[in-house]
């Protein structure tokens, strides 16, 4: 039986699985993807807006020649975190199911051959993060194969005429490269100017080149429909068609707490916050904790690895407290 049982490789799963072994505890983490997924399936080029120092996990120097650090130099300093301090990960291996028992946890997996594995633990810690369960746009055709939730890079794009959905960071930094690729850009944003987060910096750049128009901008306007070479608009000034190669809906993404619930953790209707002690990180369920972003409930932008790397040491303070 292991002490700990982690769920999630990302940052912040990596800091709490640092903190429960520099603590002395038996941890495993199991990730159904790769070490730190949701970084990995990042913009290939992607600046993150947070400086170095802000990223680190385990007290563990993160440096770069930049004053933010880029996608590519995130996964080599997770990565050599993760080889140095031989933190036993199992990834492509993905939890089917989470069981209390009079022990602790009992814990299924599956990995990527198809074997089903099975652990039990004393402690439990859910740290799956967001980032795999984008929001849907609930219209017609937003399964056709031209649709993404992901954007990687802008070259594939070049020449195409590309529908953007979303008026925050993500969606403007696809929209500029976009078109600096020489992608035909239309941004599609419900609201009636782009979302207070978008970055400083970055605003201005993207404004500029609406008004050269490079970029076209519909506000206040949702898609209607999304069809194998168009797509449907439905604006204030009525319903527009427009020629379409390739969308990419850029809204957001949504808490996966299907473990939570499973378990019996509670959370709070309005909010979606799992009911947890934030000086502990423990559920409602006893042995139970939460990590990272998923503690944030609907409102992901709550927690970063800013703030979120820090849980595992309350939660590692906490079980070794009770031994």
């Amino acid at each position: 039986m292991k002490d700990v049982l982690i769920i999630g490789a990302g940052p912040c799963g990596l800091a709490a699985a640092i903190a429960c072994k520099r603590a002395g505890l038996d941890v495993l983490v199991i990730e159904k993807g790769s070490l730190v997924h949701s970084i990995y399936r990042y913009p290939t080029y992607m600046i993150f807006h947070s400086t170095p120092e802000l990223l680190e996990i385990g007290n563990i120097p993160f440096t770069t020649a930049n004053e933010k650090p880029t996608r590519q130099e995130a996964l080599a300093y997770y990565r050599m975190v993760a080889m140095r301090e031989e933190l036993p990960v199992n990834c492509y291996e993905k939890v089917t199911e989470a069981k209390k028992t009079a022990e602790g946890f009992a814990v299924t997996s599956v990995d990527r051959f198809g074997d089903e594995h099975h652990y039990e633990s004393r402690y439990l810690v859910i740290a799956t993060g967001y980032f795999d369960h984008p929001n849907r746009l609930q219209v017609p055709g937003e399964d056709l194969p031209k649709v993404s939730s992901f954007y990687k890079e802008a070259h594939p794009y070049t020449g195409m005429k590309v529908a953007v959905i979303g008026g925050n960071n993500s969606a403007v930094d696809a929209s500029m490269e976009l078109a600096r690729a020489g992608a035909d850009v239309t941004v599609i944003i419900r609201r009636a100017e782009l979302s207070d987060k978008v970055k400083a910096w970055t605003r201005p750049v993207f404004e500029s080149m609406v008004k050269k128009g490079r970029i076209k901008v519909y506000f206040q306007s949702t898609v209607e429909a999304i069809e194998e070479r168009c797509i449907r608009i439905r604006t204030p000034e009525g319903t527009v068609e427009l020629e379409n190669d390739f969308v990419l809906s850029l809204i957001g993404f949504r808490p996966d707490r299907t473990f939570l619930h499973a378990l019996g953790v509670e959370t709070d209707p309005e909010t979606g916050v799992p009911r947890h002690n934030p000086e502990t990180m423990e559920t409602n369920v006893p042995g139970l904790y939460i990590a990272g972003v998923v503690a944030a409930g609907n409102h992901a932008n709550a927690i970063f690895i800013e703030n979120g790397r820090f849980h595992g040491e309350l939660i590692a303070r906490h079980i070794t407290s009770q031994s």
